[in-house]
């Protein structure tokens, strides 16, 4: 299902940002995505975990100047800001909430209107394009995201608006409920592993980097467990919008079978995604809210798993 063409500000989301000499050492040991792989052309998503491994935080996180910056749900910067900062204190980096120096904007099938802007970004997910100010970045799906100094947001918004449709943030995120990207708002933080929402098929578990908070839960589910829980896409034909958070049910439980991750308006409805129990998936009947709430139906991810794959970044 292809995206139509369009361009959006990613007005939800805010970015913490992490500067100084060990800003790179400092991070390494605090997220689940490797810092090695990231340099001037390469970005990554990833998470910030508790001992227990569950995500307080998701992002994708860019290499910018002396630094990174971290883009994730804007209900979560705060929060996060303060954890991190009592445990940079013996560290030589300083913390920041950046959100309001940095415009971003959201682009699909917007491949012309980069060109334009000086930016030939390569089709490879997770590449980076510079020019100046501005950083152009490929998201696994195809879309791209456009990040610029604040001060520039008008000229670049009125530069965006004479080639494409300016489209409302729900369908920016209705494509990236299809291209099956979880994401973990302050209703769902410390609810999921990485697995669960597969943040390791996207790219943004490393297990070959070395220790960092939550690793040893993250790295024995992938080596040894058996995930009960696991991110799928559903659509909805009734009632209102789900909210992060929200649970589901099943005949096959008498409890909750899993939890809303993502929901976005579509054709006659709405599609989300929701990490759920298994034996639930297998037999079919998924209810919203309640036993006998709306009824959900199954969606296909654009992606499979692959765990010998999975492992080897």
């Amino acid at each position: 299902m292809a995206n139509p063409a369009f361009f959006c500000p990613l007005t939800h989301e805010g970015l913490l940002a992490i500067r100084g000499v060990d800003a790179a050492k400092f991070l390494q040991g605090q997220l689940t995505c490797n810092l090695n792989y990231l340099d001037q052309d390469t970005c990554s998503l990833g998470a910030r975990c508790t001992p227990k491994g569950r995500m307080t935080s998701s992002f994708r996180i860019l290499a910018q100047g002396d630094g990174f910056l971290l883009a994730m749900a804007a209900d979560l910067v705060e929060s996060q800001l303060s954890e991190l900062k009592k445990y940079a204190v013996f560290s030589k980096s300083t913390l920041g909430d950046e959100s309001a120096s940095w415009v971003r904007y959201g682009l699909s099938q917007g491949d012309g209107a980069l060109l334009a802007l000086g930016l030939d970004l390569p089709q490879t997910a997770d590449s980076v394009c510079r020019n100046g100010q501005l950083i152009a970045l490929r998201l696994p799906d195809g879309r791209a995201e456009l990040w610029a100094a604040q001060a520039d947001a008008a000229t670049l918004q009125a530069r965006l608006a004479a080639q494409l449709p300016e489209a409302p943030l729900d369908a920016w995120l209705l494509a990236q409920v299809r291209a099956g990207i979880g994401q973990v708002v302050n209703a769902t933080r410390e609810l999921f592993i990485p697995q669960m929402i597969n943040l390791q098929a996207l790219g943004g578990v490393s297990f070959k980097k070395g220790c960092y908070t939550g690793q040893e839960i993250v790295a024995r589910m992938q080596y040894l467990g058996k995930l009960k829980r696991r991110l799928y896409r559903l659509a909805l034909t009734q009632g209102d919008l789900p909210t992060p958070g929200m649970e589901l049910f099943s005949p096959v439980h008498q409890s909750s079978v899993g939890e809303v991750v993502l929901a976005a308006p579509a054709e006659g409805g709405c599609e989300l995604l929701a990490v759920l129990q298994e034996d639930a998936v297998t037999d079919g009947r998924i209810h919203l809210g309640a036993a006998d709430g709306p009824t959900l139906s199954l969606l296909d991810l654009p992606y499979t798993l692959d765990a010998d794959r999975e492992i080897q970044r």
